[in-house]
């Protein structure tokens, strides 16, 4: 199964390393093919240059941990969600081939495609890893 988190999870695991997002991508590293686009890379520097530039070093690190595939997020006038922010998010997913996004964002979480499908983190870690995250 292939898996693409949203950059808000991956802004949460760096805030919060034992939290349900840090959770869902430590999981979806180990037992699922993990997929990053260079637009969360981007988008996630840029959030953390803006909010917390005291973890701008700590990018590189936590990314390096993460075993994962990276792929190139297409940049399309077609228009899937509402946010055109998330637009590249989606697009690498479709192009991806991804089977989950996990996201906690509510242009994803109210997105009614067949594939991908989206899950929150806590679905996420309480649906494949069995555990209740709450």
């Amino acid at each position: 199964m292939r898996v693409l988190p949203d950059t808000n999870i991956f802004f949460s695991a760096l805030l919060y390393p034992t939290g349900l997002p840090a959770r869902a991508l430590l999981y979806a590293s180990e037992n699922f093919e993990l997929v990053i686009s260079d637009y969360n890379i981007s988008e996630l520097r840029e959030i953390v240059e803006r909010k917390t530039p005291e973890l701008a070093g700590a990018v590189d690190i936590f990314l390096e941990k993460l075993a994962c595939e990276f792929v190139v997020a297409p940049i399309s006038p077609e228009r899937l969600i509402k946010d055109p922010k998330d637009a590249p998010v989606l697009n690498a997913a479709i192009v991806a081939n991804v089977d989950i996004i996990i996201s906690g964002d509510k242009h994803f979480t109210e997105l009614a495609l067949n594939r991908p499908i989206v899950k929150t983190a806590a679905e996420f870690v309480k649906e494949f890893s069995g555990v209740d995250g709450l």
